[in-house]
């Protein structure tokens, strides 16, 4: 299995696009900050055809140390969370019946 990495995406842009190697990889920060911007600000950001990023708050409850069982207070946190959408999970699972 291959990892694809920030730089490899940038390698694709700059083959399939034709812009320069810095161009490419400032057009991918860019994106990537704009993601990140509005989970920062509290909003799920949707992609058509690929998925959303989703923000889910968690309430504080008890936790247990699996290993030596004492109890700890795990604190509220918002989490963020992917959902591919149906194209996606076609694309990778083409035997996928459609539900719509």
């Amino acid at each position: 299995m291959k990892t694809i990495t920030r730089i490899s995406i940038t390698e694709a842009i700059y083959e399939q696009v034709g812009l320069s190697r810095k161009d490419s990889g400032e057009i991918l920060d860019l994106v990537i900050e704009e993601i990140r911007a509005e989970l920062v600000k509290g909003n799920d950001v949707k992609i058509s055809s690929f998925g959303s990023f989703l923000l889910h708050k968690k309430n504080a409850r008890v936790g247990r140390n699996p290993k030596t069982g004492i109890e700890a207070e795990i604190s509220p946190r918002t989490v963020v969370s992917f959902k591919p959408s149906q194209v996606l999970k076609r694309a990778i699972n083409p035997s996928l019946p459609n539900l719509r």
